[in-house]
């Protein structure tokens, strides 16, 4: 089982036909399977599920038989792996005629925009009660609404927006939605009536009010389409693959061996800690990290600069970073010196460790939208303790000396991210007898960056052999 990092998809393990670490793995006799988390490009939700595998009976050149051929394997999302929360297609539509009180054909197009968008709200605030994320985007609207709409609206407007945000403070009960949509129709009305009586001199008010409410939309389904954390990984999306990859592949022990890379290898320390707390078997024969930690505190990681340490309130007035298309629209003009880009190709591959071709298609095609609660909750590694569960109440790193699985912990001597002093910092608590630690790099070269542990020029040669034999020790068809 191979797991990626961050914000990437299964594009990272299986790069072209001669860079692919699963391929290797397959041809190794390894029945090998790359999971994608929730939100990582190749996975697909499943309302989409049927067609998608409709549309793959038709086509044998599908998209994953072009990526992952041999005996590498893409799970199918199962439904533990995907949220919960209503898609936007789903939030339905306000029709009231007490609301409306005009024939659709003669409704307003605006207060219709603003029916339906406070329909959205009134779904997602009723599961997301005292959610700082929601409060943070209404106080936003309502302030940016009043400073719109025409004075004669003002004093109802902002006597709604009270009793909307007030909503806030309350605990969440059945009641909540009847609540929202009593003063989202209020709200609607109060807009309508503005309407008909805005003087022509404040005619635009409509065009930026409307403007508004599509911004006000794109954000709610932002937090519906990415509410999510590490622990949603940890707690539900790899349990569900390895119940899955068991269920096709039947060890012979009931255990698999697993692989991961960067937050794919935190997953997998993650998991082995909560299960040496619990007394439970993790279900794995071994597994090997590349490139993971759960505490950075000792180190100089480049992501000190670029996790976001701050107040989490703050944070999450973006729900997700589009990590992917920021890289893939801006990375062809600004890879090169002096743009801060530039600097990507230091941060994941050393000088002549990988091919320009596949390093560039690498960044244009293996990063994804990540929540910011994974950022969140990933930050916690560079605190002290280390990384932490989303209560904040288990600490991962003080639980590892009670593991009982063997562990393969490789680092890159270059690896600016996690650099191996950071994994020896995890390394050093695990039971002597079950970790061995390993920094690929020599001071003349060839050296090791983030990524080179997987897809290097080298990495085939020196680093593949060490992972095989490290497995093949614990697996049990082989013993």
């Amino acid at each position: 089982m191979l797991l990626s990092g961050v914000a990437t998809n299964a594009v990272g393990f299986d790069l072209s036909p001669g860079a692919s670490f699963a391929r290797h793995m397959s041809m190794q006799g390894f029945d090998t399977w790359i999971v994608e988390l929730r939100g990582a490009g190749l996975s697909t939700r499943g309302s989409e599920l049927a067609a998608a595998s409709t549309k793959s009976d038709m086509s044998s050149n599908s998209g994953v038989d072009k990526i992952l051929t041999q005996k590498v394997n893409v799970v199918p999302p199962t439904k533990d792996m995907l949220t919960n929360e209503p898609q936007s297609s789903e939030v339905p539509v306000l029709t009231d005629t007490n609301v409306l009180e005009t024939n659709t054909s003669e409704e307003p197009q605006l207060v219709t925009k603003l029916a339906n968008a406070l329909a959205q709200l009134s779904v997602t605030f009723s599961g997301y009660v005292r959610d700082s994320q929601l409060r943070s985007i209404t106080d936003s609207f309502f302030d940016r609404v009043t400073e719109l709409v025409p004075d004669a609206s003002l004093t109802s407007l902002e006597e709604v927006a009270d009793k909307f945000l007030g909503l806030m403070e309350l605990p969440q009960t059945s009641a909540i939605y009847d609540q929202i949509s009593q003063l989202s129709q209020r709200l609607v009305k109060i807009l309508g009536e503005g309407q008909q009586n805005v003087s022509p001199r404040l005619f635009g008010w409509q065009e930026r009010l409307s403007a508004t409410i599509e911004d006000l939309q794109k954000q709610l389904e932002l937090i519906i389409s990415y509410d999510w954390d590490f622990d949603h990984y940890l707690e539900e999306d790899v349990p569900a693959a390895i119940d899955y990859i068991k269920q096709q592949s039947v060890p012979k022990d009931g255990k698999l061996l697993a692989i991961g890379h960067s937050m794919g290898g935190i997953l997998l320390y993650a998991m082995v800690s909560k299960c040496g707390f619990e007394g439970a078997d993790p279900e794995l024969a071994a597994i090997v990290t590349l490139a993971s930690s759960v505490d950075y505190t000792t180190s100089n990681s480049s992501l000190k600069l670029f996790v976001p340490l701050a107040d989490p309130a703050e944070m999450l007035r973006v729900p997700a970073v589009p990590l992917g298309t920021l890289l893939s629209t801006t990375y062809p003009i600004s890879s090169r010196a002096p743009y801060i880009l530039s600097l990507l190709r230091s941060q994941i591959s050393a000088k002549d460790m990988m091919d320009p071709e596949l390093l560039s298609k690498l960044i244009l095609n293996n990063f994804c939208t990540v929540p910011a609660k994974v950022l969140l909750q990933l930050a916690t590694s560079f605190r002290d303790g280390g990384l932490r569960n989303r209560a904040g109440t288990f600490f991962f790193k003080e639980h590892l000396g009670k593991i009982k699985v063997p562990v393969l912990a490789l680092a890159g001597d270059e690896d600016l991210i996690c650099p191996p002093e950071a994994v020896y910092e995890t390394v050093k608590v695990i039971p002597q007898h079950l970790v061995t630690y390993k920094v690929f790099g020599k001071p003349e070269g060839p050296h090791y960056a983030h990524y080179d542990l997987v897809g290097g020029r080298k990495a085939v040669h020196e680093v593949y052999p060490c992972i095989i034999e490290f497995l093949s020790q614990h697996d049990d068809v082989s013993s």
